[in-house]
């Protein structure tokens, strides 16, 4: 089993920065794929971006250049750094850990962490 804690969530104004933190506990494989996702009010929850294990990392085209995923596999942690914040960034910011075995892919949720930009 693996337990997320995510943090540094907060208020911010438009153009400002956030970094968000996510704390894994127990085992962590050299497979496991970790993300964040995000809910806007009233919307879906989207992915926003992800990464390997080996740091190799995915993002959705709104985020590509203002937001940075990165992991330090010897704290169990994932990071995002998001700069140049917009309204529309508002929402839960969820951590994700996907554990592929065979076929089956079981994920891990945090709890989730508020991220609200004012304009």
């Amino acid at each position: 089993q693996v337990q997320l804690v995510e943090s540094g969530g907060g208020l911010v104004q438009a153009g400002g920065s956030l970094r968000l933190s996510c704390a894994a506990s127990g085992t962590i494989f050299s497979t496991d794929v970790m993300a964040w996702y995000r809910q806007p009010p009233g919307k879906a929850r989207e992915l926003v971006t992800s990464i390997t294990y080996g740091g190799k990392t995915w993002y959705e085209s709104s985020v590509n250049g203002r937001f940075t995923i990165s992991r330090d596999n010897a704290k169990n942690t994932m990071y995002l750094h998001m700069n140049n914040l917009g309204p529309e960034d508002t929402a839960v910011y969820y951590c994700n850990l996907a554990r592929p075995f065979y076929a089956v892919t079981t994920t891990f949720w945090g709890p989730g962490t508020q991220v609200t930009v004012s304009s």
